[in-house]
């Protein structure tokens, strides 16, 4: 293997990379955009091509009150989404009026081997100027040796007028390829909302 060296004087001049060298971009595959939608799906794009894949959500409204914004994975194309999940779940969460504070373990929340949808957050409030943002990393989706890991972090406004942070990681237990996901509340539609998927270089 040839060593890339960048040619410039310091660090702090540098200005491009040398040819070969990644520099860790995310790369846009697709974009979907919720409209009163029953779910969002990804059945396409998720291959060999990234060795992870991040999904971004932006503004996310549910159309009902108190719901739970979810996920799931696909080894068929999406015409199943059922994979086998062991995952934990744990939540910040802070009142608008300052009157209490709480870091706790979401049990409720987390799948033990589990093939139903994944909670990305709770009790998601539907009030007008709410909505939720976050992020979930998958990774090596293709392979065929290892479970699949996955990371995520959400932060959302629910019904209590309180800011809850959540964060929750698992793998899927399956040697099969992962090919799709998933995204539905677990009442109601998506009323509004962008995610993005994008491939790691």
């Amino acid at each position: 293997m040839a060593l890339k060296f960048a040619v410039n004087n310091s660090l702090s001049a540098i200005t491009s990379l040398p040819s070969g060298i990644s520099g860790g971009a995310l790369n846009l595959i697709s974009t979907q955009t919720a409209s009163s939608s029953a779910s969002i799906s990804f059945t396409s794009g998720i291959d060999s091509t990234y060795d992870s894949y991040v999904f971004k959500f932006i503004d996310i409204h549910p159309q009902n009150n108190n719901v739970h914004l979810t996920f799931n994975f696909s080894t068929d194309g999406g015409s199943n989404y059922n994979v086998s999940k062991t995952s934990t779940h744990f939540q910040a969460r802070h009142r608008e009026d300052d009157s209490s504070t709480d870091l706790s373990y979401q049990t409720p929340r987390d799948l033990a081997n589990g093939t139903g949808y994944q909670d990305v957050m709770d009790d998601f409030f539907n009030d007008n100027d709410s909505s939720a943002v976050g992020t979930i990393h998958l990774f090596n989706p293709s392979s065929t040796t290892f479970v699949k890991h996955f990371i995520g972090n959400s932060n959302f406004m629910n019904s209590l007028s309180q800011t809850i942070n959540t964060f929750y990681a698992g793998y899927c237990n399956t040697t099969s390829a992962i090919n799709a996901v998933d995204f539905k509340m677990d009442s109601g539609n998506i009323d509004s909302g962008i995610i993005k998927m994008y491939g790691v270089s």
